[in-house]
Protein backbone atom coordinates (compact mmCIF):
# COMPACT_ATOMS: atom_id res chain seq x y z
CA UNK A 1 0.00 0.00 0.00
CA UNK A 2 1.15 3.63 -0.46
CA UNK A 3 2.24 6.07 1.49
CA UNK A 4 -0.05 8.40 2.48
CA UNK A 5 0.75 9.77 5.88
CA UNK A 6 1.58 13.19 4.48
CA UNK A 7 -2.22 13.82 4.09
CA UNK A 8 -2.58 13.03 8.42
CA UNK A 9 -4.09 16.02 10.44
CA UNK A 10 -4.19 17.93 7.26
CA UNK A 11 -7.96 19.22 6.66
CA UNK A 12 -9.89 18.18 3.81
CA UNK A 13 -13.03 19.93 2.37
CA UNK A 14 -15.34 17.44 0.63
CA UNK A 15 -19.01 19.11 -0.90
CA UNK A 16 -21.06 16.23 -1.93
CA UNK A 17 -20.10 14.33 1.43
CA UNK A 18 -23.75 12.97 2.38
CA UNK A 19 -23.45 10.14 -0.43
CA UNK A 20 -21.89 8.78 -3.39
CA UNK A 21 -18.73 9.71 -4.76
CA UNK A 22 -18.55 12.35 -2.10
CA UNK A 23 -18.84 10.05 0.65
CA UNK A 24 -16.27 7.76 -0.48
CA UNK A 25 -13.80 10.21 -1.29
CA UNK A 26 -14.57 11.51 2.62
CA UNK A 27 -14.12 8.08 3.85
CA UNK A 28 -10.82 7.58 2.52
CA UNK A 29 -9.52 10.73 3.36
CA UNK A 30 -10.49 10.04 7.07
CA UNK A 31 -9.15 6.75 6.96
CA UNK A 32 -5.53 7.52 6.54
CA UNK A 33 -5.58 10.93 8.84
CA UNK A 34 -7.55 13.77 7.48
CA UNK A 35 -9.59 15.82 9.25
CA UNK A 36 -12.52 15.61 6.89
CA UNK A 37 -15.34 18.54 6.22
CA UNK A 38 -18.35 17.00 5.64
CA UNK A 39 -20.14 19.50 3.14
CA UNK A 40 -23.90 19.27 1.85
CA UNK A 41 -26.89 20.00 1.98
CA UNK A 42 -28.67 17.42 3.57
CA UNK A 43 -27.84 17.62 7.54
CA UNK A 44 -28.87 13.69 7.85
CA UNK A 45 -26.92 12.20 4.79
CA UNK A 46 -24.06 14.15 6.23
CA UNK A 47 -24.47 12.62 10.00
CA UNK A 48 -24.59 9.34 8.70
CA UNK A 49 -21.52 9.93 6.35
CA UNK A 50 -19.62 11.00 10.04
CA UNK A 51 -20.78 8.04 11.50
CA UNK A 52 -19.12 5.94 8.82
CA UNK A 53 -15.95 7.63 9.37
CA UNK A 54 -16.11 7.18 13.23
CA UNK A 55 -16.54 3.86 12.68
CA UNK A 56 -13.29 4.20 11.29
CA UNK A 57 -11.77 6.07 13.98
CA UNK A 58 -11.32 9.07 11.67
CA UNK A 59 -12.18 12.29 12.53
CA UNK A 60 -15.04 14.62 10.57
CA UNK A 61 -16.85 17.60 10.95
CA UNK A 62 -20.44 18.14 9.45
CA UNK A 63 -21.10 21.94 7.91
CA UNK A 64 -24.49 22.24 5.90
CA UNK A 65 -23.94 24.20 3.00
CA UNK A 66 -25.80 24.80 -0.67
CA UNK A 67 -23.40 25.42 -3.36
CA UNK A 68 -25.33 27.18 -5.41
CA UNK A 69 -25.89 30.05 -2.99
CA UNK A 70 -23.35 32.74 -2.73
CA UNK A 71 -24.00 32.83 0.90
CA UNK A 72 -24.15 29.51 1.84
CA UNK A 73 -20.96 29.03 0.58
CA UNK A 74 -19.26 31.99 1.95
CA UNK A 75 -20.58 31.28 5.58
CA UNK A 76 -19.39 27.53 4.70
CA UNK A 77 -16.22 29.06 4.39
CA UNK A 78 -16.23 31.30 7.34
CA UNK A 79 -17.32 28.24 9.46
CA UNK A 80 -14.27 26.02 8.25
CA UNK A 81 -12.27 28.59 8.54
CA UNK A 82 -12.87 29.39 11.99
CA UNK A 83 -13.80 26.18 13.71
CA UNK A 84 -11.29 23.98 11.85
CA UNK A 85 -8.58 26.01 9.50
CA UNK A 86 -6.78 26.08 6.35
CA UNK A 87 -8.31 22.86 3.90
CA UNK A 88 -5.25 22.01 2.39
CA UNK A 89 -7.26 19.29 0.59
CA UNK A 90 -10.33 20.72 -1.39
CA UNK A 91 -12.90 17.86 -3.41
CA UNK A 92 -15.74 19.46 -5.08
CA UNK A 93 -17.65 15.67 -5.09
CA UNK A 94 -21.17 17.73 -5.36
CA UNK A 95 -23.11 17.20 -8.88
CA UNK A 96 -26.68 16.10 -10.46
CA UNK A 97 -27.03 14.90 -13.63
CA UNK A 98 -30.59 16.88 -14.15
CA UNK A 99 -32.44 15.87 -16.78
CA UNK A 100 -32.98 13.56 -19.55
CA UNK A 101 -34.44 15.85 -22.77
CA UNK A 102 -33.14 17.83 -25.66
CA UNK A 103 -32.95 21.30 -25.52
CA UNK A 104 -36.03 22.10 -27.37
CA UNK A 105 -38.04 19.89 -24.74
CA UNK A 106 -35.98 21.31 -21.40
CA UNK A 107 -36.89 23.11 -18.54
CA UNK A 108 -35.25 26.33 -17.92
CA UNK A 109 -35.18 26.01 -14.36
CA UNK A 110 -33.47 22.44 -14.10
CA UNK A 111 -30.97 23.05 -16.89
CA UNK A 112 -29.58 26.20 -14.75
CA UNK A 113 -30.18 24.60 -11.86
CA UNK A 114 -27.41 21.55 -13.10
CA UNK A 115 -24.99 24.48 -14.12
CA UNK A 116 -25.54 25.69 -10.96
CA UNK A 117 -24.52 23.18 -8.86
CA UNK A 118 -21.94 21.19 -10.96
CA UNK A 119 -20.13 24.44 -12.61
CA UNK A 120 -20.92 27.19 -10.55
CA UNK A 121 -20.93 25.71 -6.83
CA UNK A 122 -17.48 24.67 -7.65
CA UNK A 123 -16.09 27.87 -8.68
CA UNK A 124 -17.58 29.49 -5.72
CA UNK A 125 -16.08 26.52 -3.06
CA UNK A 126 -12.61 27.51 -4.71
CA UNK A 127 -13.12 31.03 -4.72
CA UNK A 128 -14.14 31.07 -0.95
CA UNK A 129 -10.53 29.44 -0.14
CA UNK A 130 -8.29 29.96 -2.39
CA UNK A 131 -6.27 33.39 -0.66
CA UNK A 132 -6.10 31.01 2.32
CA UNK A 133 -4.85 27.80 0.56
CA UNK A 134 -2.51 30.50 -1.35
CA UNK A 135 -0.78 31.74 2.12
CA UNK A 136 -0.84 28.06 2.97
CA UNK A 137 1.43 27.58 0.33
CA UNK A 138 0.33 24.02 -0.18
CA UNK A 139 -2.74 22.44 -1.53
CA UNK A 140 -4.86 20.04 -3.62
CA UNK A 141 -7.50 20.64 -5.88
CA UNK A 142 -9.87 18.32 -7.48
CA UNK A 143 -13.36 18.90 -9.09
CA UNK A 144 -15.24 15.86 -10.17
CA UNK A 145 -16.02 15.62 -13.85
CA UNK A 146 -16.83 13.40 -16.29
CA UNK A 147 -16.38 11.42 -19.52
CA UNK A 148 -19.85 12.76 -20.89
CA UNK A 149 -17.31 16.08 -21.15
CA UNK A 150 -15.72 14.51 -23.74
CA UNK A 151 -18.22 12.62 -26.12
CA UNK A 152 -19.60 13.92 -29.10
CA UNK A 153 -22.50 16.02 -28.12
CA UNK A 154 -25.97 14.04 -27.96
CA UNK A 155 -29.24 15.30 -27.86
CA UNK A 156 -30.34 13.95 -24.44
CA UNK A 157 -27.68 15.38 -22.10
CA UNK A 158 -27.02 18.72 -22.98
CA UNK A 159 -27.25 19.99 -19.07
CA UNK A 160 -24.96 17.52 -17.69
CA UNK A 161 -22.39 17.29 -20.41
CA UNK A 162 -22.12 21.42 -20.85
CA UNK A 163 -22.08 21.54 -17.13
CA UNK A 164 -19.13 19.16 -17.26
CA UNK A 165 -17.09 20.99 -19.86
CA UNK A 166 -17.32 24.20 -18.45
CA UNK A 167 -15.65 22.59 -14.90
CA UNK A 168 -13.38 21.37 -16.89
CA UNK A 169 -12.38 24.28 -18.61
CA UNK A 170 -12.94 26.45 -15.16
CA UNK A 171 -10.34 23.94 -13.48
CA UNK A 172 -7.54 24.82 -16.42
CA UNK A 173 -7.99 27.98 -15.81
CA UNK A 174 -7.86 27.64 -11.88
CA UNK A 175 -4.06 25.54 -12.46
CA UNK A 176 -3.04 28.30 -14.31
CA UNK A 177 -3.94 30.56 -12.14
CA UNK A 178 -2.14 28.93 -9.42
CA UNK A 179 0.72 27.81 -10.94
CA UNK A 180 3.87 28.21 -8.90
CA UNK A 181 1.76 28.91 -5.67
CA UNK A 182 2.39 25.04 -4.18
CA UNK A 183 -1.61 24.39 -5.22
CA UNK A 184 -2.87 22.21 -8.12
CA UNK A 185 -6.04 21.77 -9.97
CA UNK A 186 -7.37 19.00 -11.44
CA UNK A 187 -10.25 16.96 -12.36
CA UNK A 188 -11.23 13.22 -12.32
CA UNK A 189 -13.46 11.27 -13.88
CA UNK A 190 -14.73 8.93 -10.78
CA UNK A 191 -15.30 5.76 -12.97
CA UNK A 192 -18.83 4.07 -13.92
CA UNK A 193 -20.15 3.47 -10.64
CA UNK A 194 -23.23 2.76 -8.96
CA UNK A 195 -24.17 5.62 -7.07
CA UNK A 196 -27.90 7.69 -6.11
CA UNK A 197 -27.82 9.13 -9.71
CA UNK A 198 -26.92 6.13 -11.39
CA UNK A 199 -30.14 5.05 -9.90
CA UNK A 200 -31.94 8.16 -10.45
CA UNK A 201 -30.50 8.22 -14.57
CA UNK A 202 -32.05 4.28 -15.02
CA UNK A 203 -35.28 5.33 -13.51
CA UNK A 204 -35.67 8.91 -15.81
CA UNK A 205 -33.95 6.98 -18.55
CA UNK A 206 -36.45 3.77 -18.85
CA UNK A 207 -39.49 6.39 -17.53
CA UNK A 208 -38.62 8.25 -20.97
CA UNK A 209 -38.05 4.94 -22.82
CA UNK A 210 -34.08 6.61 -23.82
CA UNK A 211 -32.35 3.59 -25.06
CA UNK A 212 -29.42 4.90 -25.04
CA UNK A 213 -29.47 5.92 -20.99
CA UNK A 214 -31.19 2.59 -20.63
CA UNK A 215 -28.28 0.59 -21.94
CA UNK A 216 -25.68 2.89 -20.47
CA UNK A 217 -27.50 1.91 -16.70
CA UNK A 218 -28.14 -1.64 -17.25
CA UNK A 219 -24.29 -1.95 -18.27
CA UNK A 220 -23.23 -0.06 -15.02
CA UNK A 221 -25.92 -2.64 -13.07
CA UNK A 222 -25.35 -5.54 -14.86
CA UNK A 223 -21.29 -5.11 -14.25
CA UNK A 224 -21.41 -4.17 -11.01
CA UNK A 225 -19.87 -0.62 -11.77
CA UNK A 226 -16.86 0.68 -10.86
CA UNK A 227 -15.39 0.53 -7.36
CA UNK A 228 -15.38 4.30 -5.88
CA UNK A 229 -12.40 3.11 -4.37
CA UNK A 230 -10.61 3.80 -7.55
CA UNK A 231 -11.69 7.42 -7.10
CA UNK A 232 -10.39 7.58 -3.69
CA UNK A 233 -6.66 6.26 -4.67
CA UNK A 234 -6.66 8.98 -7.20
CA UNK A 235 -7.27 11.42 -4.94
CA UNK A 236 -4.79 10.12 -2.20
CA UNK A 237 -1.94 9.69 -5.07
CA UNK A 238 -2.61 13.31 -5.72
CA UNK A 239 -2.09 14.47 -2.17
CA UNK A 240 1.36 12.95 -2.31
CA UNK A 241 4.31 15.12 -2.86
CA UNK A 242 5.14 12.95 -5.86
CA UNK A 243 2.34 14.32 -7.54
CA UNK A 244 3.44 18.00 -7.11
CA UNK A 245 3.70 18.57 -11.02
CA UNK A 246 0.38 17.28 -11.57
CA UNK A 247 -1.78 20.48 -12.45
CA UNK A 248 -4.76 21.49 -14.97
CA UNK A 249 -5.27 17.59 -16.25
CA UNK A 250 -8.18 15.24 -16.49
CA UNK A 251 -7.17 12.32 -14.86
CA UNK A 252 -8.85 8.71 -15.11
CA UNK A 253 -9.45 5.69 -12.43
CA UNK A 254 -7.05 2.38 -13.19
CA UNK A 255 -8.90 -0.31 -14.96
CA UNK A 256 -12.24 1.26 -15.27
CA UNK A 257 -14.86 0.35 -17.46
CA UNK A 258 -14.71 3.17 -19.94
CA UNK A 259 -10.74 3.50 -21.45
CA UNK A 260 -9.14 6.87 -21.02
CA UNK A 261 -10.28 9.66 -23.88
CA UNK A 262 -8.31 12.34 -25.15
CA UNK A 263 -8.79 15.23 -23.14
CA UNK A 264 -6.85 18.08 -23.68
CA UNK A 265 -2.86 17.11 -23.31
Amino acid sequence: MADYSFVKDKVAVVTGAGSGIGQAISMGLAKVGAIVVLVGRSAEKLKKTAELIQDLKGNSVVVCADVNSIESVEQMASTVLEKVGVPSILINAAGVHGEIRSIKESDPLLWMDTMMINTVGPYLVCRAFMNQMIELGWGRIVNVSSAASLVKPNSINSAYATSKIALNHFTRQLASDLEGTGITANVIHPGEVKTQMWANIKFDAEKSGNQVMTRWADMVGESGGDSPEKAVEVILNLSTPESNEINGKFLWIKDGIKKPMHSWD
